[in-house]
């Protein structure tokens, strides 16, 4: 038998499962792909697939000073042709991969007609496997995340004081809402210069007759292991101590405050979780970091990164597809040329991912999708936008965080109620109100801010079906108290914002 490894581009870690299984065979070929076919898809930002090719070869080369006999395909037309004339080449009789994060590829990698059968290995990129999760979540009437984060603490025996929480507490999250008031000095985020590798793969994007996404440079993300571990030491060092107060905090020109920039190596494979959490947790001990820093940044990794996938894995392919609200209003030019809207928080955000690829996690969920949720945009035109231009989206990264937690398009599997919010949200956890030319405190009237305007309509349109979510009954008890007039007035507004985009 003859085994071959194809390693996917999301999997660069040298203990992945399937070359973890061939440690002693040192002359097993191995595959990696880059493939246009991929890339056409969707216009994806051109951050991403720089910073995925070039963190590719860079694995490769790792791998060929480790011992390996590696084959690299650049810029392939579909995965198909150099796959099966390498297993021709090589004599393979068996392909051994480590179980995809995405569906999508795995259903491709199934219609493949190769000459040589396909050996699964279990993907173990996450502290909790399929199987594991699926024995949790079977126990379950509601799969709540608060439940399988205290269960994880448990599990991996993370800030705990024998069956009890550090602090006596499980969740410091009351904690870690500061809005950004006076002048904030955050440490400035570790970026790298662009090595002969990256500069490489930088003309070939440019090169791509393609329609794609964003501003390529500068390009500073860490395309190696080694670069993604300073990345961690710098956040442990610099950041983390100030991470969790203000976590949900938004400012003009600050890209990334406290926030540890982490997400697109872990989702690569350049990072594990567990050393991450691990990391955090022996500066808190070690150092003597905030526990609501140290806590809050964990359950962003042990909790909602395991949790999210853990959800996309137990889901049917029909997930994808939900929308409980109805939405069908199609995605706004200005989503994709920030210039071309005059609201300031989307503005804002916008610019910053045409940039950068990257926007922390509140300016994603109570910036971008709640503007989505609230103006009903259609959750798949939505998911598709995220998909393509986040530096760190994934399939099982935008399913579960877009239609789950941003859309509540699915009725309620994931989140416990739509996260809708009003201009009130922004201008307290943001200065970009500040700069903007709607009002705020308005909800009708020529300068009204569009987010309130939106949110009443919001409301007032689904009032029945967001009876039954028992968190949004207070506020429901506002909208009763509006009169009629002011009622049809909203209305009438939001359907000449909706005739504008």
């Amino acid at each position: 038998m003859t085994i071959g490894i194809w390693i996917l581009g999301d999997q660069l870690w040298s203990q992945q499962a399937a070359l973890q299984s061939c440690q002693s065979h040192r002359d097993t070929p191995i595959i990696l792909i880059e493939s246009l076919e991929f890339v056409r898809v969707r216009p994806y930002h051109r951050q991403k697939l720089v910073l995925v090719w070039s963190a590719m070869r860079h694995f490769a080369d790792e791998l060929r000073d480790a011992g390996w006999s590696v084959t690299y395909i650049i810029t392939a037309e579909s995965v198909e042709v150099p796959l099966k004339k390498w297993i021709q080449d090589h004599k393979i009789t068996q392909l051994r991969v480590m179980i995809p994060n995405d569906k999508p590829f795995q259903d491709l990698m199934a219609t493949l007609n190769l000459s040589c059968p396909i050996d699964w290995r279990e993907n173990n990129h996450f502290l909790w496997n399929e199987t594991e999760f699926k024995q949790w979540s079977n126990r379950r009437k509601r799969l709540l995340m608060e439940d399988f984060y205290r269960e994880g603490r448990q599990r991996f025996n993370i800030l705990m004081e024998g069956k009890q929480p550090l602090g006596n507490r499980w969740n410091f999250d009351s904690e870690n809402r500061k809005p950004p008031k006076g002048k904030l000095n955050p440490p400035r985020p570790l970026w790298f210069e662009p090595d002969q590798i990256t500069r490489a793969v930088i003309e070939q994007v440019n090169q791509l007759s393609l329609p794609l996404y964003g501003k390529i440079e500068p390009f500073g993300w860490a395309v190696t292991r080694q670069q993604a571990l300073e990345v961690l030491h710098y956040f442990i060092e610099e950041r983390l101590p100030n991470f969790g107060s203000y976590q949900d905090a938004m400012v003009t020109g600050e890209q990334t405050l406290w926030h540890a920039l982490l997400s697109p190596y872990l989702n690569l494979g350049l990072l594990q979780p567990l050393e991450v959490i691990e990391a955090a947790e022996k500066a808190y001990f070690d150092k003597n970091l905030p526990l609501n820093s140290v806590e809050g940044f964990i359950r962003q990794i042990l909790g909602w990164r395991e949790y999210l996938h853990g959800i996309y894995r137990v889901m049917n392919r029909e997930y994808s597809q939900h929308n409980w609200f109805d939405h069908t209003q199609p995605l706004p030019e200005f989503f994709w040329d920030a210039k071309k809207t005059d609201i300031n928080c989307l503005s804002q955000v916008l610019s910053q991912v045409e940039t950068t690829g990257y926007a922390h996690h509140i300016q994603r969920l109570m910036i971008l999708s709640n503007f989505a949720l609230i103006a009903g945009l259609s959750p798949q035109e939505v998911e598709n936008w995220f998909h393509a231009v986040f530096i760190d989206a994934y399939d099982w990264v935008m399913q579960t965080n877009v239609i789950g937690m941003g859309l509540f398009a699915d009725g309620g599997i994931l989140a416990s109620k739509p996260y809708a919010a009003s201009a009130n949200y922004v201008n307290k956890m943001s200065d970009y109100c500040k700069s903007c030319a709607y009002n705020p405190r308005s909800r009708t009237g020529e300068n009204a801010c569009p987010l309130n305007v939106f949110y009443w309509n919001f409301l007032d349109r689904h009032r029945e079906k967001l009876k039954s979510q028992g968190r949004m009954n207070l506020v429901l008890a506002h909208l009763d108290k509006m009169s009629e007039n002011e009622l049809n007035i909203i209305r009438q507004q939001a359907e000449n914002w909706l005739s504008r985009f």
